[in-house]
């Protein structure tokens, strides 16, 4: 296998916004057969780039904690075949042999009278809104194909959108430009963390609060899980999760429910944040505020705290306060037309979720930057932020691992027990090990931390 000798442009560009320092970008490598090249836009780059970034920043904090200097890092070696693999994660999960069906029959791109439209129905709530939206006779597919045909896609997107379900109009043309990370500091300072347990768990002992659901941020918590994080997982009762989801993307935490409505149990989470290192969400805009546990408030009265908080539109314009998921800001952000038929065909998808994954990746490398450098900190990310980083910024075209070789999978796979049955899954891309258990079934474990 050839390993890279050179600085890759994207690696240093994601490093560059994470703030830190240019000549690290280099010490990291990559090797191994390249994957997710099909199609216009450079996604193999992106991939391999978030995940680079990712483990020089577990081992910048590994350095830290260690008393040593950052400057003095070994070079790290990341394997393409490991990206590729762990970023169509879903796709290699079995449950108990099981294949899953990624995408339910009422998600997926409908011809419009003026175009196309993307709706994303997998959670019963949002299938039944888009069901009352439109006024179907039935939640079958047809239904769903006749009604948007004879309706603009536009008018579609909002009709939808208006009665909480999630139906985008795919542009045609990129959307504006939004920025990568956007970080905020709060003056105070986190605990103190001393040295790791072991150089390979550079996170160890640190509590991680997760408010995170579908992909992108469950990929940033498991990372964080994965080099020793003590993350635990809250989901309001209400609002119940897909078990295959949690299968994939629950490694390395527990999960626990409270509803935040109710005063003893926001309670019981208020003793929770009071002793967390690190808090993530993955809510809309003003979604938490109510609560009053939104950036601002948290640092205001834990000064100390990292701040990690993921959307899909970003965090000004008209779409900052809606919902979306990877699939839905491909298409409203221009990339599905990038990967269509062409003027009037339909539009197509990227290789993988690689919004969802790359920034997952971002938040978790954000995050232990952060605690690097003390904690006190909020950062922002947003899956039309690192879309618009992949189709204006991003290389294309950089040095390559193992040319003219596809990758295989098989290498990167793995198989443990979980709360769910056998699971076989992707294992994690970083090279830091491997989780040493399945996850638990979701919201079954106590909402309260590990001993220290």
């Amino acid at each position: 296998m050839t390993i890279t000798g050179e600085q890759d442009g994207a690696t240093a560009q994601a490093w560059g916004a994470l703030g830190g320092a240019p000549e690290l970008a280099g010490r990291v490598r990559y090797r191994g057969a390249p994957g997710l090249g099909e199609g216009p836009l450079p996604v193999r780059e992106l991939a391999r780039a978030t995940v680079g970034v990712c483990a020089l920043a577990a081992t910048e904090l590994a350095a830290v904690r260690a008393g040593g200097a950052a400057d003095e890092l070994e070079p790290l070696v990341v394997d393409e075949g490991a990206v590729a693999t762990a970023f169509v994660s879903e796709r290699h999960l079995r449950v108990a042999g099981r294949e899953l069906v990624n995408f339910a029959p009422l998600s997926g791109f409908w011809r419009a009278a003026d175009g196309w439209v993307r709706t994303h129905a997998n959670y019963p709530h949002h299938r039944a809104a888009l069901v009352r939206a439109l006024g179907l006779p039935s939640a079958k597919p047809e239904a769903l194909r006749d009604a948007v045909a004879g309706r603009g896609a536009v008018e579609v997107q909002e009709l939808v959108y208006g009665e909480g379900g999630l139906a985008v109009a795919v542009a045609g043309g990129y959307g504006d430009p939004q920025p990568l990370v956007e970080v905020q500091e709060s003056g105070g300072a986190g605990r103190e963390l001393g040295p790791g347990a072991l150089p390979s768990l550079p996170a160890a002992g640190v509590r991680v609060l997760d408010l995170t659901r579908v992909i992108a941020g469950p990929v940033a918590t498991r990372t964080l899980g994965l080099l020793g994080a003590d993350v635990l997982r809250i989901d309001s009762p209400r609002l119940p999760e897909s078990d295959d989801a949690y299968a994939d993307t629950g490694f390395g935490k527990r999960s626990a429910l409270l509803d935040l409505a109710d005063a003893g149990e926001l309670a019981v989470f208020e003793g929770l944040l009071a002793e967390a290192d690190v808090v993530v969400t993955g809510y809309r805009p003003g979604a938490l505020e109510r609560y009053g546990l939104g950036a601002d408030e948290l640092l205001e009265r834990w000064p100390g705290l990292v701040v990690a908080q993921l959307c899909a539109w970003g965090w000004q314009g008209p779409w900052a306060g809606r919902r979306g998921f990877d699939s839905l800001v491909q298409a409203g952000y221009g990339v599905a037309a990038a990967y269509g038929d062409g003027a009037g065909g339909a539009p197509g998808v990227l290789p993988a979720q690689a919004l969802d994954h790359g920034t997952g990746y971002l938040v978790a490398a954000g995050v232990l930057r952060a605690l690097a450098a003390g904690g006190g900190r909020a950062l922002r990310f947003s899956l039309a932020g690192t879309a618009s980083w992949l189709v204006r910024e991003v290389p294309a075209d950089g040095p390559a691992g193992s040319s003219g070789e596809a990758y295989a999978a098989e290498p990167w796979l793995r198989e443990v027990d979980s709360g769910y049955g056998v699971l076989r899954y992707a294992g994690s891309p970083l090279p830091f090990g491997q989780w040493g258990r399945g996850p638990s079934r979701w919201g079954t474990d106590r909402a309260e931390w590990l001993p220290r």
